[in-house]
């Protein structure tokens, strides 16, 4: 995604993207965001969250559609994770950008098992 320009204010590629990653990490049920062997290696190495698995494009009419790859915990109700996700990540995104988010996809790549 290229600069995202709201009132004034210009966002560079991979803000959002990681407003939504860390928004959508902090729901209960969510393992993981993205690949599941990338996730696991980027979280043993630490750093700065990862964004693969998210994808941020703009309409004509300025509203963001999300795109979201997640690996759940074992156990959890999908559609109930999915719908938690969906309004952490608008409410992330309206809060801390001032941008309207037009839809949340979120795809279910894989179930974390227990240790």
């Amino acid at each position: 995604m290229a600069d995202l320009n709201i009132e004034g204010m210009a966002v560079a590629p991979g803000v959002v993207e990681t407003i939504i990653s860390l928004a959508a990490r902090d729901v209960s049920g969510v393992a993981s965001i993205g690949d599941a062997t990338t996730s696991g290696i980027r979280t043993l190495i630490g750093g700065k969250p990862s964004t693969q698995g998210v994808d941020v494009e703009m309409d004509e009419n300025n509203e963001l559609h999300v795109s979201l790859r997640l690996i759940v915990e074992s156990g959890r109700v999908l559609p109930d994770v999915a719908a938690n996700v969906r309004r952490a990540v608008a409410d992330a995104v309206s809060t801390q950008v001032g941008a309207t988010v037009g839809s949340v996809d979120v795809y279910i790549d894989g179930i974390q098992f227990g240790d």
